[in-house]
């Protein structure tokens, strides 16, 4: 009995590490097929002795797939799986591995927006962008490093679960996790991103309210303050303690929308954005009629 074949910790690296570059040569007809056959070349060499195996291997992974690219690595490991098992005398046909790879691909492709672009990123870039506004450097190189270990990690222990499990992950697929782990992934990315909303989306409407003239004693008096920097200082101490800055209190609209609901308004812009979004306006329009309102908003005195 020839002894068995089995793809090396190694081989099963460079196939990751291949994984990588799975959008390196998206095409329209089959879209990813070029870059899992790139990424399962390591293998097919190990499995297959002969030109004619692995050519017809190299052919069987080069029909239609297409995924999430970080969710694509459980898929490549039972792949191996199945492809070692082939190359061991199994009785796993072309059909068998196509048919797996087409039921994974599609559970899994909606999986990987919610947890990577939803939550992940926006997390890690708004960690980065918050040291980076400070002036800090470490901002950017902390938002590239976080999320390429993250990502190489989940694609390398997710296509070593793929491989060690090999067919029986399907079993699992079906019984609802995937749907588990985007739902919870879609909670989080929302309670990220409304947090992010008042940070990153400021309207200010201009118009005024009311003027009210203050009585004495209720604002600052810049006349008497005594010169120099003792003057700053009593300045500084009398704000500090309530006082006004001018005799004359201007109460804004906005001053009047933050006293009710602070931050009403970026959150509404941000659900209209979304909703939009939705209904497949392009996000070309949305940015271009935002400039235009803003730009109108600002002429007329509104924003």
């Amino acid at each position: 009995m020839a002894e068995k074949i089995t793809l090396s910790k190694r081989e099963r690296l460079a196939v990751a590490w291949r994984s990588t570059f799975l959008q390196g040569s998206w095409n329209y007809e089959r879209m990813q097929n070029g870059g899992f056959v790139f990424a399962m070349i390591p293998a097919i060499r190990k499995l297959y002795t002969t030109k004619e195996e692995q050519s017809a291997a190299l052919k069987r992974h080069l029909e239609f797939f297409n995924t999430h690219p970080y969710l694509a690595s459980p898929v490549i490991g039972v792949t191996l799986a199945l492809e070692e098992d082939r190359a061991n005398g199994a009785e796993v046909d072309d059909a068998a591995v196509q048919g797996v790879k087409i039921g994974m691909m599609g559970p899994l492709a909606g999986v990987g927006d919610p947890v990577f672009w939803f939550t992940i990123r926006p997390i890690l870039g708004a960690l980065g962008a918050s040291l980076a506004m400070t002036g800090n450097i470490l901002g950017p190189i902390l938002f590239f490093v976080l999320w390429n270990v993250i990502r190489w990690a989940f694609m390398w222990y997710t296509q070593e679960f793929g491989y060690k499990v090999g067919t029986k992950i399907t079993e699992d697929l079906s019984g609802g996790l995937l749907q588990k782990i985007t739902k919870g992934a879609s909670i989080l990315g929302m309670f990220v991103l409304g947090s992010l909303v008042q940070r990153w989306v400021s309207i200010n409407f201009t118009p005024v309210v009311s003027r009210v003239q203050l009585s004495e004693g209720a604002y600052i008096d810049w006349d008497n303050l005594p010169a120099g920097s003792e003057g700053i200082k009593s300045a500084l101490e009398q704000y500090a303690s309530g006082l006004s800055l001018s005799p004359e209190s201007v109460t804004t609209l906005q001053a009047n929308l933050d006293s009710l609901i602070p931050g009403l308004v970026p959150v509404l812009l941000t659900l209209l954005c979304m909703w939009l979004l939705k209904k497949n306006v392009s996000p070309i329009i949305i940015i271009l009629a935002l400039f235009v309102v803003g730009i109108v908003g600002h002429v007329i005195g509104l924003l």
